[in-house]
């Protein structure tokens, strides 16, 4: 295809194609897929990410479950995210972002860093959303309730998340032209290790009606080793699916694999232990 300045720019994907693709990926109907992406790589689309979104519910068939990370490091002065906005700033301009940082709310807080994907997900009129301030996840489909439900305060990805019971009903991970680097469900693997080692996070809450910030103590999170932790995984001979959805690479695997695998590495690289 041609555009009047004479360019040759690929024709754009349609949601019948994307079902299909989905499909031979290996997405069925049923069970919960936990879903990271980027839509970039899939190349154009038409409709967009409303189009991949039910594209991906009309594999998963409407006994299925579509799962997004819905995060918010924005609201927070221990996130990676807070670290790198204050860069350069003064005294002034730090306690001035501070007091305009707003509480979360999980009917209206964006989510800007999941990407479109998943703020697609967590603005369906249906999505359901968990209520960690840092770590929620969205979710539509029959088991949303159960796997957003109930998630603790001080958890952020571990047995009392979403994460845990995307684990018991032995959900799938689609990694949508990421890598493993994005894979959150390796998180849940730091809570499966010894030793593990803790960390003071804070956050804007609203608590009684009031603005506040909020302290607790959880495991320290680290995903900079998830890249090698996921081709160990892929290596080893471990179930997943790698096949082309639009221009992207995508990848199916399970949770329970995949953090099973991850507890056995981390349990011999992580800093502190055997090697």
């Amino acid at each position: 295809m041609r555009t009047l300045d004479g360019r040759s720019h690929p024709p754009a994907i349609d949601e019948e194609t994307l079902t299909e693709e989905f499909r031979a990926l290996g997405i069925g109907p049923g069970g919960a897929l936990l879903t990271h992406s980027s839509l970039r790589s899939l190349g154009p689309v038409r409709g967009e990410s409303r189009a991949v979104v039910r594209a991906l519910r009309a594999a998963l068939g409407p006994e299925g479950t579509l799962v997004v990370p819905a995060f918010t490091p924005e609201n927070s002065d221990t996130s990676r995210a807070y670290r790198q906005r204050i860069q350069g700033c003064t005294e002034q301009q730090v306690e001035e972002l501070r007091r305009a940082m707003p509480p979360y709310d999980p009917r209206r807080t964006p989510a800007p860093s999941m990407g479109r994907l998943a703020e697609e997900v967590r603005t369906l009129p249906e999505a359901l959303r968990s209520d960690h301030p840092q770590t929620s996840f969205a979710a539509v489909g029959p088991l949303a309730r159960m796997i957003v439900s109930d998630h603790a305060p001080d958890c952020h990805l571990g047995e009392r998340s979403p994460l845990a019971r995307l684990y018991k009903e032995g959900a799938k991970v689609l990694l949508l032209g990421v890598g493993f680097a994005s894979c959150t469900a390796f998180h849940l693997a730091e809570y499966r290790v010894a030793d593990r080692p803790l960390q003071e996070y804070h956050c804007v809450v609203r608590a009684r009606g009031e603005r506040t910030w909020w302290t607790y103590t959880d495991v320290a999170l680290d995903d900079s080793d998830f890249t090698t932790v996921g081709r160990s995984f892929q290596d080893s001979g471990a179930p997943v699916r790698t096949g082309r959805v639009g221009r992207s690479t995508a990848r199916l695997f399970g949770v329970r694999e995949a953090v099973d695998h991850a507890v056995t590495w981390m349990s011999a690289h992580r800093p502190g232990r055997p090697d």
